[in-house]
């Protein structure tokens, strides 16, 4: 799987966005060991605080189909934004070295970027 390819993915992913709110419409394509690909978008509630991100919705997908170990996290949103502080944490519980590729909303990278990076001194299953 090439990084394009990817990236393609979490564009495609963000198509799907439920954004009626915001209109901010999130994809992301996480990348398994196994060489499989879970995809997800954001999908917004009425009550924000409900709201979930593409990043967690594509964790969930791969857990729920026995995948715990990821190399690359390919996320398209406009600008080419990070995730955010929850879906930073959550993708270090099993990835704290995961490559992140940040894309805007033509599907271009913009950046490239390890969780490391972005989540300097992570709380994980190694802090116990």
């Amino acid at each position: 799987m090439t990084d394009q390819e990817l990236i393609k993915m979490a564009h495609g992913a963000a198509r799907q966005a439920y954004a009626p709110y915001s209109e901010f419409h999130v994809g992301a394509a996480l990348l398994g060991k196994s060489g499989k690909v879970f995809v997800g978008c954001n999908v917004e509630n009425a009550s924000y605080g409900l709201t979930i991100c593409a990043e967690r919705v594509a964790v969930g997908m791969a857990v729920a189909c026995a995948e715990r170990d990821f190399e690359a996290i390919a996320i398209s949103v406009k600008g080419g934004g990070s995730p955010c502080g929850a879906c930073r944490q959550v993708l270090s519980e099993f990835a704290p070295d995961l490559r992140v590729l940040m894309s805007d909303e033509n599907g271009k990278l913009v950046r490239e970027m390890s969780l490391g990076a972005l989540l300097p001194e992570n709380f994980g299953p190694k802090s116990f």
